[in-house]
């Protein structure tokens, strides 16, 4: 009589203390849904925004309804140290009782976004306890989410990057005038507006277009509130594209998928937290409307960024075309927003790879990865 295989173990994190804590919760309760579960046995773990970590239950709302954003709540099973070194498996916190270990895990899916999970401080845990993930390692996860380390890697690739300035913490406490006229010879100072961000976050949290330098000052103190470093780039003239990119099977190359145009309404001043997650009027053009070889080049390009940041697994990365037909890149996301809805899982639907094909992909290829120095 043949045995049965047993079913992989994923772990899927989500939740987390970052700004981004609900949109994590959405990514998973997507990626939950279409996950195999004849090939899989999913244990769904949850963050509180005060760092505990829970055995969520798995009837947990993590949709956005109503405009409201789900959250981890903190209820469920408390977990002491999340992962065991010595068994690779989850640690269960009972009242009043010894740790136990709840069974090894086969490979965790952390769809973490922002500080705290996406930034290499969650790999560099998993990667201590031996355990298997999906994703970017640490130094690729670290250099990811710092929007200045990751333009200073990509200009030393001979990549294509606009002009920025970084303000430290430091810097705005001491030489603040300094900086300012830095950034106003980004083009403030001739009428190019400018983008102010938190170096280290992402879903759009915290960044406001500026105009003038009234209101600079008042754009990098709402950016601090998410990250005391702050990056500020100069306006780029062009169509905002996205493109992503998986890790190539077999040890191959990375593969690129059909690039998106993100399509706002009108009213829209730039993409932000509002317009990306709560309005119904955007829209992604799959492919956009581009000569085919603007479209090859923006899929190589996509390539030679994951691979000049060392990533693993998965990114989407975003472009400027520019109408003198330039391609500028903006930023990686090493852990994209992965609902249905979402760029990265649509780009590769249209690619031919659809979302639970895609989900299966990802864990598939963490399975093959050997734990430790690669």
């Amino acid at each position: 009589m043949s045995q049965v295989s047993p079913k992989v173990r994923v772990a899927v994190v989500f939740g987390g203390r970052s700004s981004e804590h609900a949109i994590s919760c959405v990514t998973a309760g997507a990626v939950m849904a279409a996950i195999d579960r004849d090939r899989y046995e999913v244990v769904p773990v949850g963050i509180a925004r005060d760092g505990r970590w829970v055995l969520a239950p798995e009837g947990q709302r993590l949709a956005i309804e109503d405009g409201r954003l789900p959250e981890v709540s903190g209820e469920g099973r408390p977990l002491a140290l999340p992962f065991d070194p010595d068994s690779r498996g989850l640690l269960v916190v009972e009242p009043g009782k010894v740790p136990a270990t709840l069974g090894e895990v086969d490979v965790v899916l952390p769809l973490l976004h922002g500080p705290y999970g996406e930034d290499g401080t969650i790999q560099g845990m998993l990667e201590l306890a031996g355990v298997r993930y999906v994703g970017a390692g640490v130094l690729a996860s670290a250099v990811g989410m710092d929007k200045g380390f990751m333009k200073l890697v990509w200009a030393s690739r001979g990549l294509p990057i606009g002009p920025y300035v970084i303000v430290s913490d430091r810097e705005w406490r001491r030489e603040r005038k300094r900086k300012i006229d830095e950034i106003k010879e980004l083009g403030l100072a001739t009428g190019t507006p400018v983008f102010v961000k938190p170096a280290r976050a992402g879903s759009s949290m915290g960044i406001s277009r500026v105009t003038s330098e009234d209101s600079l000052e008042a754009a990098i103190e709402a950016a601090r509130e998410h990250d005391p470093k702050v990056i500020v780039e100069a306006a780029i003239e062009g169509r905002e594209i996205e493109c992503g990119v998986l890790q190539g099977l077999d040890d191959a190359a990375p593969d690129s998928s059909l690039p998106a145009e993100v399509v706002m309404a009108s009213g829209s001043d730039f993409y932000d937290f509002e317009t990306k997650y709560l309005d119904s009027s955007l829209r992604l053009d799959i492919p956009p409307d581009l000569d085919p070889s603007a479209i090859e080049e923006v899929r190589r390009l996509a390539a030679r960024a994951f691979d000049a940041l060392d990533c693993e697994g998965l990114a989407r990365v975003d472009f400027f075309y520019t109408p003198d037909g330039r391609w500028i890149l903006n930023e990686i996301n090493t852990m994209p927003g992965f609902t249905p809805a979402s760029a990265f899982p649509q780009m590769w639907a249209a690619t031919g790879l659809d979302y639970p094909a895609l989900v299966d992909r990802l864990i598939q290829t963490a399975l093959t990865r050997p734990t430790g120095l690669r």
